[in-house]
């Protein structure tokens, strides 16, 4: 499995990372494209970019608002949509380094437990020395498999985390 390429211009500032779309998602060539995913739903609400929106214009609505897309990681075998299911012998992640080297970003959130524990694992040391300066967050996960918390604390987490990152 391959991920998209990343949402982002030149006045990104915050940046969510997912682990590896999921099988509808890579169908339909969108991110968080499963009906029951929650993703759409909460940037909606926050403001940012509904899923009463077509595709193309939520994109652009997150971008407008300083906020973009991408993946830890770029390709790993998977069955399934699952990220428990991730061989993580198999995974190569994004070229985000160099991407943050020329980008104004200065937050990562997280979209779940997994996209952090990949983010750590690959990019841990770097973000930790070279990146010391991004606010790195981890989010509750907008999957449908993560039903462990309430719509509205999932909501008030990601509200908080998209706050206007300071220029």
């Amino acid at each position: 499995m391959h991920s998209f390429p990343a949402v982002i211009d030149a006045s990104t500032r915050i940046i969510i990372l997912g682990s590896m779309p999921g099988i509808a998602s890579l169908d339909a060539r969108q991110y968080y494209a499963h009906p029951r995913n929650q993703f759409w739903r909460l940037m909606g609400d926050i403001g940012a970019a509904g899923p009463e929106l077509p595709y193309r214009q939520r994109l652009q609505a997150l971008l407008a608002h300083g906020v973009g897309l991408w993946d830890v990681l770029h390709s790993c075998v998977r069955e399934g949509s699952l990220d428990a299911a991730i061989d993580q012998r198999s995974a190569v992640p994004n070229d985000l380094l160099p991407l943050l080297r020329t980008s104004p970003v200065i937050r990562l959130c997280c979209n779940g437990n997994s996209a952090y524990a990949a983010l750590q694992r690959h990019f841990g040391q770097p973000l930790a020395t070279e990146f010391s300066y991004i606010d790195i967050r981890r989010l509750p996960s907008t999957s449908p498999a993560y039903a462990g918390l309430r719509y509205a604390d999932k909501l008030a987490a990601w509200r908080i985390a998209l706050a206007p990152a300071p220029r």
